[in-house]
């Protein structure tokens, strides 16, 4: 099987190359499912490595409902990409109703082209999975990752076995989430040609307690997170009162 390993930073990104891996999804911040990875990040990346890299394009957390303005910025993403000779796009675009927005998605693969486009996770909250298969065949889509809409592949298996099937020779069904050295060899006998792993440690870099960066609050897939117009305005109001 051809293993691909999520990088969100530079180092995972040469790890993964120096360790053997077939190819990397790169992106930043794991804890939220990962969104587009910076410029910075992606040129070194690019510049450094010789495996093919996968570039997530993936503007915030939160659902994968986008608005024009965030469908114009992943636009831009995929450009730079592919100015900078990424092998390919992990994407993809919902609908409120939990359907494949199909004229957002195939604008999106069009303008990747040549390079290959993966339809990420966003897949798993699809109700009609067979429907959508078929769906993103027709739009042109290469592969798609999934848990088989279950917490982790190995629990979706079964699923991911049923989609395999569906595809055929059309398109790929890459297993992600949850994959490590003790469970792989369950997708390998499936017959499956791709996986998706993270394959993270922690390490711990200080044993100091310092101010609190994350935010629980924020950190919810059902949310989107924005700065309030009239929040600000008030903000901006009581900060020029004099004193």
């Amino acid at each position: 099987m051809l293993l691909e390993i999520c990088a969100s930073n530079y180092q995972s990104a040469i790890n993964a190359q120096n360790a053997g891996a077939h190819r990397i999804e790169l992106c930043s911040e794991l804890a939220v499912g990962g969104i587009t990875p910076s410029y910075g990040l992606l040129k070194k990346v690019m510049e450094e490595l010789t495996i093919p890299v996968m570039a997530l394009i993936r503007p915030r957390s939160g659902n994968f409902v986008y608005s024009d303005d965030e469908l114009d910025i992943m636009k831009r993403d995929i450009q730079l990409c592919k100015e900078l000779g990424c092998a390919g796009i992990v994407s993809g675009v919902l609908n409120e109703d939990f359907t494949i927005d199909l004229e957002s998605t195939k604008a999106l693969v069009e303008l990747a082209k040549p390079m290959s486009f993966t339809f990420h996770r966003a897949y798993d909250h699809v109700s009609n999975t067979f429907e959508a298969i078929d769906q993103l065949i027709e739009i042109g889509v290469d592969r798609i990752l999934s848990s088989g809409s279950s917490k982790n592949a190995v629990l979706g298996i079964d699923n991911l076995t049923e989609d395999q099937k569906t595809a055929g020779n059309k398109l790929i069904i890459m297993p992600g989430g949850g994959i490590n050295a003790a469970n792989c060899i369950a997708f390998y006998q499936m017959g499956f040609k791709e996986i998706h792993a993270s394959a993270t440690k922690i390490i711990a870099q200080t044993t100091r307690t310092l101010a609190p960066m994350n935010s629980l609050k924020f950190i919810q897939e059902n949310i989107e997170v924005i700065s309030d117009t009239n929040q600000i305005k008030a903000i901006l109001k009581n900060s020029h009162h004099e004193v």
